[in-house]
């Protein structure tokens, strides 16, 4: 059961690592309009998003992005996080417990 605990927990935390990356790169992508990956860097950015988008768009679903005058603010990126570290720390004090 252990094992299978630890299995969760590491594929949780690629997975943060993975919506790190996607915030990063879409942060870059809003600052530098013309900014567009090429080569092998637009592929390996096209496995994160295709990784990383199906709970992204079913949280944006639910969660409505925030108007703020002319800028829209998405939050269901922040949630989904909040959400991976909750699930981290229930794995981790599930671990903690079948020692």
């Amino acid at each position: 059961m252990r094992e299978f605990l630890v299995v969760l927990y590491i594929l949780t935390q690629i997975f943060w690592f993975l919506l790190l990356a996607r915030i990063v790169v879409e942060m870059i992508a809003s600052f530098s309009r013309g900014w567009s990956p090429r080569g092998a860097v637009a592929v390996v950015l096209e496995w994160i998003f295709v990784i990383t988008d199906p709970p992204v768009k079913a949280l944006r679903t639910v969660i409505k992005p925030v108007r703020m005058g002319q800028i829209s603010l998405d939050l269901s990126v922040l949630v989904l996080f909040v959400i991976i570290i909750v699930l981290q720390m229930v794995l981790s004090m599930l671990m903690a417990q079948t020692v």
